[in-house]
C-alpha cells in the first residue's frame, strides 16, 4: 500500500504524464496534485471541472438503471488525454484520480493499466 504522495509521483512516471490530481467528488477540491503549471493546464481547475463529468456519469447510470461502477472515463482532446479513474476501495469512496497525458507521447492502454495498478495500491 502507498500513500497519496507516492501514488501521485508514480502516476507522473507514466509516459506522457503532464499532471495528476486526487480529487474529492463531493467538493471538487484537489486533495493532492502534481504537474500542470503550464498556461494550458491548471490541475485545480481540471479537478473541479472533471468533478462535474463524474457526477453527470453517475446520474446517467442511475437514470438508465445501469449496475456496476465506472472503471474510467476518457476525454480525448486534440493534444491531450484526460483519464479519470474513480477509486473503488472502501477507503477511497468519493474520490477519483485524474491523469492528463500528452497525446503524442502517451500509450493510452499502458496508462490505463498503470493508473489501475496505482489505484489498487493507494491507501487512503
Amino acid at each position: 500500500m502507498v500513500n497519496t504522495d507516492i501514488a501521485l509521483k508514480d502516476a507522473m512516471g507514466i509516459d506522457g504524464a503532464l499532471g495528476v490530481a486526487l480529487v474529492d467528488l463531493t467538493s471538487g477540491m484537489s486533495l493532492g496534485a502534481l504537474g500542470g503549471g503550464s498556461g494550458e493546464l491548471d490541475m485545480a481547475i481540471a479537478a473541479a471541472g472533471h468533478t462535474d463529468v463524474v457526477r453527470a456519469k453517475h446520474r446517467t447510470m442511475e437514470m438508465l438503471g445501469l449496475q456496476g461502477t465506472i472503471e474510467d472515463i476518457l476525454i480525448t482532446l486534440t493534444r491531450q488525454y484526460h483519464l479519470i479513474r474513480p477509486l473503488t476501495a472502501r477507503t477511497g469512496a468519493g474520490l477519483f484520480l485524474v491523469l492528463v497525458l500528452d497525446r503524442e507521447r502517451a500509450n493510452l492502454a499502458m496508462a490505463r493499466r498503470k493508473l489501475a495498478l496505482i489505484e489498487g495500491e493507494l491507501d487512503m
